[in-house]
């Protein structure tokens, strides 16, 4: 069930970013008076088709991994004398640039609309508040203690840890200071220090846990909510606003505690002692063996934390009018651009691992677990990855959009275009980069799982 989650999850968020993206390409052409014949969000074999008054085939295909828009075009076939005028070839290279950039620029323009949108209705965040610092790390030697409330970092203001965690990656393999603005209760202050050429893992990367941030949760007590039906948690008598006291006659104090315990013990019969409504009681359970991916065995009961409340004090809640929130939502969009071409140019750069570049599996794992999260963790992430969608195809590769854009604005400068041994070369030059880019990120999702 949760493999089927996941595809789904994937599906929803490509064809969504295609359709758009595509749908750039299509509405300039049309504007430009090209003659499109079809439309297609997938690859291969369309599972279902119509038409249009123009003629045009929209088409849902079979491998939901991309799309394309085709256009009537010389160097495909013959055209028809009379059709030629609607040819996408015989446009001059300031049409075709636009047609070409029209893809990428709907990801961007779908980015500012969501983050807008966002905006708009308003969206709750839980304060960057530091919980725990960790020893020799970089947030130990700015300064960060247990407590501060981090309201701004190299001068960027800040309102969520998401907001944190994109402004300290950007800041990944590089020397020199980083600044944060701080609040601890009613005073405010300046810390600084140095980077030191503070650096991401290569394998699971965690920003502000390798900066050396926990943030702070609220105490999550030994109480259950969640009783799934079926289970051993079920079976010895456990109810829904049970409070564990200990395990085997060792006390425990949360959450975290309890599930140490009884992921230790597979098979193994356990003692709890329990508080319910007032009282004490033994129950006895014993927990099942559920083996992981990567082939531990752990116990599983079958009972889920009861909700933790979060304090209103550590809650933040923004929103803006229909107007105020047209640059915020672009500075969120520039936000997201700028960490992407940062972190390109880091790659190329050697400053951040490429171990560190996702493909198609993290996508899905992300999607669905921003699905789940709720509507504006599946807005963000549809707006930061519409970003990264445009940027990518903004790439001066041969293949991509940018590339395209490359030879018509070549064209345009020497007043013929670029000869078709060229244009051959550079297309299987740009299908080798693609592809082993593909494979490498690939990879890289399979050495993570």
């Amino acid at each position: 069930m949760q493999i089927i989650q996941t595809i789904l999850a994937l599906v929803l968020t490509l064809g969504i970013l295609v359709t758009l993206h595509e749908y750039g390409h299509f509405w300039v052409a049309r504007r430009c008076g090209v003659k499109v014949l079809r439309f297609s969000v997938g690859f291969g074999k369309p599972l279902f088709s119509w038409y249009d008054r123009h003629g045009t085939e929209f088409a849902i295909a079979a491998i939901p991994l991309g799309g394309y828009v085709k256009m009537l075009d010389e160097r495909e076939g013959p055209v028809p004398d009379e059709l030629k005028s609607q040819a996408f070839t015989s446009k001059p290279p300031s049409q075709r640039i636009a047609i070409a950039a029209a893809g990428p620029v709907a990801n961007f323009i779908f980015a500012i609309f969501a983050y807008w949108l966002l905006s708009v209705v308003g969206v709750t965040h839980v304060a960057p508040i530091v919980g725990e610092v960790a020893s020799k790390s970089v947030a130990m030697q700015v300064g960060l203690q247990p407590g501060m409330e981090i309201n701004a970092v190299d001068g960027h203001r800040v309102n969520s840890w998401r907001d944190v965690n994109m402004r300290i990656l950007e800041r990944a393999g590089e020397q020199g200071l980083i600044t944060l603005n701080v609040s601890d209760g009613e005073a405010q202050g300046t810390l600084s220090g140095e980077l030191g050429g503070w650096n991401l893992s290569d394998e699971t990367p965690d920003p502000l846990g390798e900066f050396g941030i926990t943030p702070w949760r609220p105490d999550v007590p030994a109480v259950l909510g969640q009783i799934s039906e079926g289970g051993r948690a079920q079976a010895a008598g456990l109810q829904a606003g049970d409070r564990i006291l200990a395990v085997n006659d060792q006390s425990v104090s949360n959450w975290f505690e309890l599930v140490d315990f009884i992921r230790n013990a597979p098979e193994q019969t356990l003692y709890l002692d329990v508080e319910r409504a007032g009282s004490g009681q033994t129950i006895k359970v014993t927990p099942a063996a559920k083996t992981q991916d990567n082939g531990e065995v752990i116990g599983f009961v079958g009972a889920g934390v009861e909700a933790v409340t979060w304090p209103d004090d550590v809650l933040r809640e923004v929103r803006y009018g229909p107007l105020e929130a047209i640059p915020m939502a672009l500075d969120e969009t520039w936000a997201d651009t700028r960490l992407t071409l940062v972190a390109i140019k880091k790659m190329l750069t050697g400053l951040l691992s490429p171990s560190n570049l996702s493909g198609p599996i993290t996508i899905a794992l992300v999607a669905e677990a921003s699905v789940s999260s709720g509507f504006e963790d599946f807005v963000r992430f549809l707006a930061y990855l519409s970003v990264s969608l445009g940027i990518l195809n903004l790439l001066p590769v041969p293949v991509l959009d940018g590339g395209h854009i490359v030879y018509y604005t070549i064209e345009a400068i020497r007043k013929k275009p670029v000869s078709d041994a060229v244009q051959a070369l550079g297309l299987r030059i740009g299908m080798a980069m693609i592809l082993t880019l593909m494979v490498f990120a690939l990879y890289n999702d399979l050495m993570r799982l």
